[in-house]
């Protein structure tokens, strides 16, 4: 899990979430959603996460999106983790399944209630 966070942390990611499903879900222990400033931001924040976890030992890393780079799905076994364009992860929203509030993100336009 530190490894995730530290290699999007280096790579300028933008609005981290880590998100506990232990107990909730069995599809993986954390989730982690991110967002990056353009489509190569996204694909190149994957490249080096799944370049660093799978010098770290971790088998089996699938990564599906990086050719369009709007979001990109990671998954690292027990760990999954979402990069996102801001104005698709706003869209999709997916920390409100979850029953936790997304981070501002910086430039992002927030609708007020």
């Amino acid at each position: 899990m530190k490894i995730v966070e530290t290699s999007l942390d280096d790579d300028k990611a933008q609005a981290m979430t880590v998100i506990n499903l232990a107990g909730k879900s069995s599809i993986a222990d954390y989730m982690v959603i991110a967002s990056g400033t353009s489509a190569r931001q996204v694909s190149a924040m994957a490249d080096h996460l799944v370049e660093k976890l799978k010098d770290e030992g971790q088998e089996g890393v699938t990564i599906d999106g990086k050719s369009q780079g709007d979001w990109v799905l990671i998954d690292a076994g027990d760990v999954i983790v979402h990069l996102f364009r801001p104005e698709v992860r706003e869209f999709y929203n997916l920390e409100k399944m979850w029953g936790v509030d997304m981070p501002a993100q910086p430039g992002a336009l927030h609708a007020q209630g």
